[in-house]
């Protein structure tokens, strides 16, 4: 289930209101003490967590589904998703056993959608949440965090810890699966998105052999790819050096996008990747101002990117 955006809380009674984490969905499925765990678009992510194995036993023989939010910290404490970004794309298991040590995941978890045997998303959002918190899940690698009542107090709350934003949940709505609900609202205190990466620019200076821009775009009610701007900032060398072999390797000679007036030096490459990207506003022709890329996301299709 996921939310639809928007710029304000909703008012009067009947919702309650979480801290939107700045880190990828997954589900946890655990079952005779074994834990696997999927992303948003399905893909089994179990052997890139290690953290979250214990789940199982922490459980004591309780099966349940579980849906929420694996966060990494940054040096503040503060959930990061440019730092869970060395975390998202390993597999390898050596890889992924130092990653763990350099830079450990917590797994936020604020729904259950099915307890031993039992499904849970016929029950209201106050009935699944009093079933959660009976589980009272706590460890190192996993928490369930608070639901308020106070949208205000909530969202002064996320804005004070540096937190994305708010999610509005009403108490009365049934788990829907695969869809974005209304029952679901996100309030963000920044404008950020999923894009499509569709191209790239050639970099300029100390970047004249890398990439200086990335060209982002999203799709459309009639399914065309529309061009949002280039992304020329927020990336680390690194980050700079990945994206670089990506691209070559997704390398296209027609370009995806629907629109005219794009960059003349631009290189397009096959509509596949998809990142994540904060920016200030969205300018009167559909361009996005003063975008920055925060990273790259494995968790969600590139034809299910729209503007928010």
């Amino acid at each position: 289930m996921l939310a639809t955006a928007g710029t304000e809380l909703p008012a009067g009674p009947g919702w309650a209101f979480e801290m939107k984490w700045d880190g990828v969905r997954a589900l946890a499925a655990v079952q005779d003490g074994r834990v696997g765990v999927r992303s948003r678009n399905g893909n089994d992510v179990t052997r890139g967590y290690p953290e979250l194995h214990a789940l199982g036993p922490a459980l004591g023989g309780i099966d349940a589904l579980l849906d929420g939010e694996i966060v990494a910290a940054d040096d503040s404490g503060r959930a990061s998703f440019q730092r869970l970004q060395s975390r998202m794309h390993l597999r390898d298991p050596g890889a992924v056993a130092r990653a763990a040590r350099e830079v450990p995941v917590v797994y936020v978890i604020f729904d259950v959608l099915w307890l031993d045997g039992t499904p849970a998303i016929g029950l209201a959002y106050r009935q699944r949440r009093d079933l959660l918190d009976r589980l009272a899940l706590r460890g190192d690698a996993w928490q369930t965090p608070s639901s308020h009542g106070d949208g205000d107090a909530a969202f002064a709350i996320s804005r004070e810890l540096g937190f994305e934003g708010v999610v509005a949940k009403r108490i009365e709505s049934v788990y829907e699966p695969g869809r974005r609900s209304p029952s679901w609202r996100k309030v963000k205190h920044q404008l950020r998105q999923e894009f499509v990466v569709g191209g790239g620019g050639p970099g300029q200076g100390a970047r004249e052999e890398r990439i200086g821009a990335l060209l982002i775009g999203y799709y459309d009610a009639e399914g065309r790819l529309r061009y949002a701007g280039k992304v020329g900032t927020g990336f680390t060398e690194t980050e700079l050096d990945r994206l670089g072999a990506q691209l070559h390797a997704l390398a296209s000679a027609s370009g995806p996008f629907s629109d005219r007036g794009l960059p003349r030096d631009a290189c397009f490459v096959e509509p596949v990747l998809v990142a994540e990207v904060r920016f200030t506003e969205w300018t009167t022709g559909g361009r996005v101002r003063q975008p920055a890329y925060l990273g790259l996301r494995d968790d969600k299709r590139a034809l299910d990117v729209t503007r928010e």
